[in-house]
């Protein structure tokens, strides 16, 4: 007998999410792909399922899924957008929430015209110094392993290269660029094994990069490939971003 439930489908400075809430634990790879595939499916970047908190620490716990089915411990932009589902679905009452990922507690809070700002979980930096084809490059975990190189012009991204990198180092791969204070940035991430329009942890781990190259101060506007400004913080020892989020669609789907 086919199953029937309730989703929705957010966009997060880029990144689309389909989201859904259940009581039921489980292994939802085989569910991600199949959501995410962009012809078969609903199309997006990573699959959010929201499950109930079993401790009073936080508001609810998450179960996130890339675009191939894989698990990964943490998603800025879909930290955001699930936030965003929560308050909208009355799983949570207040506009401040705390959620449980395999990266750690996630703090969130809604701002003015659906602005919603993600604390992450703490940074750690793992190599600050990789050289690979002439240029140097830093891995830090923002949430998820992430290599940044800083660069004078983003057409210097290069895909076969960033692939090779990912694949080298299991990590998610960004150029980052300052231009007049602010600070423009291109992702390939692994799980969706191409470049996004957006990564929040990914903006966040190019932000912290070029503050400990003193290039920026303890906050900088970030623009990933789809644009969408998002406002990147270093305040108390971590590290924050706030942007817009918008919901897509609400559907229910057989499977």
């Amino acid at each position: 007998m086919n199953q029937q439930i309730a989703i929705s489908k957010y966009n997060a400075s880029g990144n689309d999410f389909v989201i859904f809430h259940t009581f039921q634990r489980g292994d939802y790879s085989a569910l991600a792909k199949m959501l995410c595939d962009r012809i078969s499916g609903v199309g997006a970047d990573g699959l959010v399922v929201v499950l109930p908190a079993v401790t009073d620490d936080v508001d609810f716990e998450w179960d996130f899924y890339n675009n191939d089915g894989s698990h990964a411990g943490m998603c800025g932009n879909a930290s955001r957008a699930v936030s965003h589902y929560a308050f909208a679905n009355h799983l949570v009452a207040q506009k401040q929430m705390s959620f449980l990922s395999s990266a750690g507690i996630i703090q969130t809070q809604f701002f003015d015209q659906n602005q919603i700002e993600t604390t992450l979980t703490p940074h750690k930096i793992i190599n600050p110094n990789i050289e690979y084809k002439n240029k140097t490059y830093w891995l830090a975990d923002t949430g998820v392993p992430h290599i940044v190189t800083v660069c004078n012009d983003l057409s210097e991204f290069d895909l076969s290269l960033a692939r090779e990198l990912r694949q080298k180092y299991e990590a998610n791969v960004n150029w980052a660029m300052l231009k007049d204070g602010n600070l423009f940035v291109r992702t390939y991430e692994r799980g969706v094994e191409n470049e996004t329009l957006a990564c929040g942890t990914g903006i966040s781990a190019a932000f912290l990069r070029v503050l400990e190259l003193g290039l920026v101060g303890k906050q900088a506007t970030a623009y990933p490939k789809s644009n969408e400004p998002i406002l990147v913080q270093y305040k108390n020892n971590r590290l924050s971003m706030r942007g817009k989020v918008s919901l897509s669609f609400r559907s229910v789907i057989e499977i």
